[in-house]
């Protein structure tokens, strides 16, 4: 144990750890930032995500306290402090929490001593520099800090439901918008008086001089959809402390942002950037950002344009573009990482594991953002165009450009100063505001099938007999759920989901469907449509009641659909060896993030920065079918998570596992964690076929194949197709390649040919045309219908008009299918005077359409009619009343 003095962030997390060790605690690891089949919340935002279904009784682990240091994320959904980042002493997008834990163990009395002995005894915080906060109406929790730890009345604060709710409360917490809840107490540090700021729950309390630092929950409550309040099968406790707010008052420094950890992080931007002011705001968001985007590629998440990728993309890019307003216009974010890795490679060992892919993940996404730079560039230059003679780029065109373009709003004001323009800057807030209320809405997660925590502490798990058996008679029905919600019976026609005692029904989960069939008794039919696992642990099985009635306490026999589950339990296994061949012929990077195994066909989505070539999807296919021909046996392990990764296990990122795991091994070629069902030996299999290759994401493919009878159909559908094909060129299947191969030599000369006739044709018509000129101030007018000419061979005939008349505005129409095509030109002493992308704009408008250019040469189209006659008339006036 340390003393006050300068005590780092790593001897802060030892404290921490081996504290409440002391006391009994079994620490844990961090769970990755996606939370574990939890679709509710977008990320992990605090401790306490990986034990909520412990809190919700649906989850037993081997110990009751338990303590960690859980990196968290609040950069989206409803935690999201990402406009603050870079600008507040303490906002973070990636942060990490200290969390101490009693599941129906310890509770209010042990969880303030020992906070307080930690804080005092241990880092000799001074006690008259600390004050609390509790729940307006705890006075348990009250006493506590009064009566024994002795803390005076004035610094305890009692908080109300002061956010317009009743226990909507800076002292009242929940995770999310149902769930866990209970109140809780506050622990602050006061800054001193030199530092602008109130106590909590005064009307200054925004200030900085006094400073949250831990918050222990009394977890006592599941909140459920309407607001109602359960109580938990049993109190726990639930604590959070920000190890970045506790860093800088152990090292006597005012801001997170001058703690060792972020100083180092700040030099490296400085370096990378060249910028010379270490206190420059924009340092402090590529520190903070590089944290966060890292680890959340550590943890599985890719950049994309939804869900948690796009909040991945959207961090990068505001750290790149912090980077151009320090002057940066060359990749070096991702040169972050190496200082990164160093700096937190101990406490976290999957970031210097990953290191690699990172780097390379970051860097594809600058060198995007640059691409991305460069069509913004030319996108602006057609919004200033529009923005003429008003001076103002409009808010909508500027938030157009930041958000397709990803272009920064403040570089687009940048640019417009220089051309005398200015932007609404009022109108992209405007648009901003209107983004950020879909973002909010999106960020909802819409959670799945739930179970009341009550009916979870009635329940017994779910006992799975889908492993060896496909029917199953003598199981009980244990609970029935009609709406969403308890009943004691159903009717004929009713739909339902139906918990038993036991089940061979497996529960969709790791990518492979539920199961279908029957539940039956004497007069008794339900149609099973689908299983769902409900709170981790149960097997729902969801479907209609087809007749008579059931109830509670009722006894079924289950009866898989046996087909089906054989079906897909031949793409469940492949998926298992086509992963390990992905990375044996792409390599170690390559990780799963995503799958689906079903009867008729499996996908699988991993982490790869570019398409398959047809020689490595040969080479995947081929190293696939190699171990389905050696006929490994699918052996099947039980064993503790450490001992399974000892064992060579591979876990899979999103998954959520216990303390003790299933682990399938076949031969030496795959071993994975998985709960699925799957064959007995790979031979089963029969064939593997790669059916389509394509990109999901930024950074993320996806394969599609089939198994069995299902590959052995569309390798004889790919054959009949091949016969079918050389009986049309009226050869054999050997021949085809060499027929297609002469018949596409043959298509290439005559479309050579044709080229050349067109070509010819459209100089005589040309040479037709220029005599039909009219003369407008010196300068030659033409406008004119061509037919059977296609926009290139309008842009090559304008061309040849605009030589032969010298001076000279042109404008030429083709039609086709309906369809008007448009090409405008200006040359010589009109240039200048008129402009083509105007003339052509001005053109198409007439006829439903649009268009635009440079100056001297333009294009577009519309609809073919009546008005293109009565437009293309109307030049030589449009011509006349520019050149007056």
């Amino acid at each position: 144990m340390t003393s006050l003095s300068k005590t780092s962030t790593q001897q802060i997390r030892s404290d921490f750890l081996e504290f409440f060790r002391s006391k009994g605690h079994t620490i844990v690891p961090s769970a990755p930032l996606v939370p574990g089949n939890d679709p509710t919340l977008l990320f992990t935002n605090s401790g306490m995500v990986q034990f909520k279904d412990v809190f919700l009784g649906a989850e037993k682990r081997s110990y009751v306290r338990a303590a960690d240091v859980q990196r968290c994320l609040r950069a989206g959904g409803k935690h999201n402090d990402l406009d603050s980042v870079g600008y507040t002493a303490r906002h973070h997008t990636f942060f990490e929490m200290l969390g101490n834990w009693s599941f129906g163990d310890y509770f209010k009395k042990e969880a303030i001593e020992w906070a307080w002995e930690l804080l005092t005894g241990v880092w000799k915080l001074p006690a008259e520099r600390l004050l609390v906060t509790v729940y307006h109406t705890d006075d348990e929790a009250y006493a506590l800090w009064h009566d024994l730890i002795g803390i005076p009345p004035e610094r305890i604060v009692r908080i109300g439901d002061n956010k317009g709710a009743p226990y909507a409360s800076d002292n009242f917490w929940q995770m999310a918008d149902t769930g866990p809840c209970g109140p809780c107490t506050e622990i602050f540090y006061d800054h001193g008086a030199h530092i602008a700021g109130g106590p909590p729950g005064s009307p200054d309390e925004d200030g900085d001089r006094f400073i949250e630092i831990w918050n222990l929950v009394f977890m006592q409550f599941d909140r459920q959809a309407d607001g109602t309040l359960v109580p938990l099968p049993a109190p726990c406790v639930d604590t959070g402390m920000g190890l970045e707010r506790l860093a800088a008052i152990l090292q006597h420094v005012h801001t997170n942002y001058e703690i060792d950890l972020f100083q180092a992080l700040i030099a490296k931007a400085a370096e990378l950037t060249g910028t010379a002011d270490t206190e420059n705001k924009s340092l402090r968001v590529i520190a903070d950002h590089i944290r966060a985007c890292a680890f959340l590629i550590v943890d599985g998440v890719l950049p994309s344009n939804e869900g948690r990728g796009y909040v991945l993309r959207r961090i990068i890019r505001r750290a790149l573009r912090h980077g151009w307003m320090l002057g940066v216009r060359q990749p070096f974010f991702h040169k972050m990482v190496a200082t990164l890795s160093a700096l937190m490679g101990d406490a976290y060992p999957e970031l210097p594991a990953a290191q690699a892919l990172v780097v390379r993940a970051l860097q594809a996404e600058e060198e995007r953002f640059a691409e991305t730079l460069d069509s913004g560039m030319r996108i602006f230059d057609e919004v200033a165009a529009r923005a003429g003679a008003a001076g103002t780029i409009p808010g909508a065109d500027a938030f157009r450009l930041y958000d397709t373009y990803g272009f920064p709003v403040d570089l687009t004001a940048d640019i417009a100063r220089e051309r005398g323009l200015s932007v609404d800057m009022a109108g992209f807030e405007a648009a901003m505001e209107q983004q950020r209320e879909t973002a909010r809405a999106a960020g909802k997660f819409a959670g799945g099938a739930t179970l009341p925590a009550d009916l979870v502490a009635q329940l017994s798990p779910t006992g799975f007999l889908g492993y060896d058996h496909l029917d199953a008679g003598g199981l009980q029905v244990v609970a029935i759920l009609k709406d969403g919600r308890p009943v004691d019976a159903i009717s004929e026609g009713d739909e339902a989901t139906v918990l038993l005692d036991r089940t061979p029904f497996y529960a969709e989960s790791g990518g492979q469907v539920g199961d279908t069939g029957q539940l039956v008794e004497q007069g008794v039919e339900f149609e099973v449509g689908d299983t769902q696992k409900l709170a981790g642990q149960f097997h729902g099985h969801v479907g209609r009641l087809a007749k008579g009635a059931l109830k509670l306490g009722d006894h079924v026999l289950a009866s898989v659909d046996g087909g089906r589950r054989a079906a897909t339990i031949l793409n469940h296994s492949a998926t298992h060896l086509l992963h390990a061949a992905l990375r044996e012929v792409l390599g170690t990077h390559v990780q799963q993030k995503g799958s689906l195994v079903a009867p008729d066909r499996l996908r699988f989505d991993f982490s790869h920065f570019q398409p398959l070539t047809a020689a490595e999807l040969a080479e995947i296919e081929r190293r696939v079918n190699a171990q389905i021909r050696a006929n490994h046996a699918a052996e099947v392990h039980h064993m503790g998570m450490q001992e399974a990764l000892d064992f060579g296990a591979m876990a899979l990122f999103g998954e959520k596992y216990g303390e003790n795991v299933r682990v399938l091994k076949m031969g030496d070629y795959s071993t994975e964690l998985c709960g699925g069902t799957h064959v007995g030996r790979t031979g089963d299999i029969g064939l593997f076929k790669i059916v389509a290759e394509g990109g999901v994401s930024a950074g993320v493919r996806r394969l599609e194949a089939l198994t069995g009878q299902g590959a052995l159909d569309y390798v004889a559908a790919a054959e009949q197709r091949l016969q079918d094909a050389a009986a049309v060129l009226g050869g054999n299947a050997g021949d085809v390649v060499d027929k297609v191969r002469a018949l596409a030599e043959r298509q290439k000369k005559l479309e050579r040919e044709l080229e050349a006739l067109r070509a010819k044709a459209a100089s005589g018509a040309t040479a037709d045309l220029a005599g039909s000129a009219q003369e407008v101030n010196g300068v030659k007018v033409l406008a004119a219908r061509l037919e059977g000419f296609d926009a290139k061979a309008l842009r090559d005939a304008v061309d040849r008009l605009k030589q032969q008349l010298g001076d000279a505005v042109v404008v030429l129409a083709g039609a086709s299918g309906g369809k008007a095509a448009l090409v405008a030109g200006v040359s010589g002493g009109a240039a200048g005077r008129v402009k083509a992308g105007e003339l052509l704009a001005h053109v198409a408008s007439q006829i439903g359409g649009k268009g635009g250019g440079r100056p001297d040469l333009a294009q577009g189209g519309g609809e073919d009619g009546p008005a293109l006659a009565t437009a293309l008339q109307g030049v030589r006036d449009w011509v006349a009343e520019r050149l007056n």
